[in-house]
């Protein structure tokens, strides 16, 4: 058995929402290393077709993943990813804290790359519109766990605008923090309007991660999260 299966959310005969664990890349790495493919054919839950992502996380961030049972689901899925009508809601840890206890960044990215650091974005006027909210839900020892809530879903939008609009890096980022120890960024939240339909929707738990960093769950339940 995947070990994928525990990790279901969320399903019915369209979707399925995953908690994909922190280390699985989506998409197959040059490597030849493990990825989520490898374990689709498991997470069919007796249809014979395999189920599709719709969208992307990072290979070091956790949390709600969209999968698709059939193609003209994901078609649907994808253009409300598209159409921006999709809510999202990540708990990350940054290696500072913000003076303020909330605002939007709004910062347009632009992917450079480089022989010496690799790709990444950039905030730049040419790159593309991009827009967060956040919310800062505590404070230990130099660190603040905030909330974000894109507006909109770019490549690397919270880790880049975590550091070019609140000027921390997210802890254990390797591209836009210091890269020590796990990186604290987590998909928690994800809802998927459908029509006539109830939205595919699921809560992702914390990861241990972020307990051992000193942010539990209890942050996010305090605050109703």
């Amino acid at each position: 058995m995947s070990l994928l299966h525990d990790r279901v959310l969320f399903i019915d005969g369209e979707a399925i929402i995953l908690d994909k664990p922190a280390g699985l890349p989506v998409d197959a790495p040059r490597d030849g290393s493990l990825s989520l493919e490898n374990h689709l054919s498991s997470l069919t839950f007796g249809f014979q077709r395999w189920p599709l992502p719709v969208h992307r996380l990072d290979r070091d961030t956790s949390g709600c993943l969209l999968l698709a049972r059939n193609p003209k689901a994901h078609k649907r899925y994808a253009a409300e990813f598209e159409a921006g009508t999709v809510s999202k809601r990540y708990v990350a840890v940054l290696d500072g804290v913000p003076e303020p206890d909330s605002g939007v960044i709004e910062l347009s990215l632009k992917k450079v790359s480089s022989a010496a650091r690799g790709w990444r974005m950039i905030a730049a006027n040419d790159g593309k519109s991009a827009v967060t909210e956040w919310r800062k839900l505590a404070v230990k020892d130099g660190r603040a766990m905030v909330i974000f809530t894109p507006r909109t879903g770019r490549t690397h939008q919270i880790r880049s605008h975590a550091l070019h609009g609140l000027g921390f890096g997210i802890a254990g980022d390797p591209v836009y923090g210091r890269g020590e120890g796990p990186m604290l960024l987590h998909s928690r939240f994800l809802s998927i309007p459908r029509g006539s339909k109830a939205p595919a929707e699921a809560t992702a738990p914390l990861p241990s991660t972020f307990a051992a960093a000193g942010f539990g769950p209890e942050y996010l339940d305090d605050a109703g999260l």
